[in-house]
């Protein structure tokens, strides 16, 4: 089994949506028996909260129903032990994540769209202040990123 865990600031707009992706994709591959997401927040002031209605919205209309069980939460030391692969959304989180991840498991944390092999500046802006558009590029660049995520790691997860 393979573990992911995607990782934003609040864990309410782009890590929910990361992670819906992500199972999506999961699910369509097939793979649901050999990789398993899971997403959270390096702010844990949104404990408990369902993911931002915009982020709802967006993810859910094109799918994603996954979306609606997400529930925000904090990394937890844990986490770096229990999860084989930590993504971040953005250089801000990755080095939050740095200064608390244990130094035998720092090999596992990456931004997201960088170990995807994506070309978007490596970073998912955070939508949360802005429009209805900015949640739908944070959805086209995780349906990107879960992709390369997913070719990535195939071979691995079968």
């Amino acid at each position: 089994m393979i573990r992911i865990l995607v990782v934003c600031m609040g864990n309410i707009c782009r890590s929910p949506t990361a992670s819906a992706v992500l199972q999506g994709e999961v699910q369509r591959r097939g793979l649901a028996r050999s990789v398993q997401v899971d997403s959270a927040g390096t702010y844990g002031g949104h404990q408990g909260e369902k993911a931002d209605k915009r982020a709802i919205q967006v993810a859910a209309a094109a799918g994603y129903e996954q979306i609606h069980q997400e529930r925000a939460r904090r990394v937890q030391a844990q986490d770096y032990e229990r999860c084989d692969l930590i993504l971040a959304m953005d250089r801000d989180n990755l080095a939050n994540l740095e200064d608390s991840c244990p130094p035998e498991h720092r090999h596992k944390l990456h931004l997201f769209l960088d170990y995807a092999g994506v070309e978007a500046g490596g970073e998912v802006p955070d939508p949360y202040y802005g429009n209805l558009a900015g949640f739908e590029r944070v959805l086209a660049l995780c349906e990107a990123g879960a992709r390369g995520v997913l070719d990535r790691l195939s071979p691995a997860a079968r």
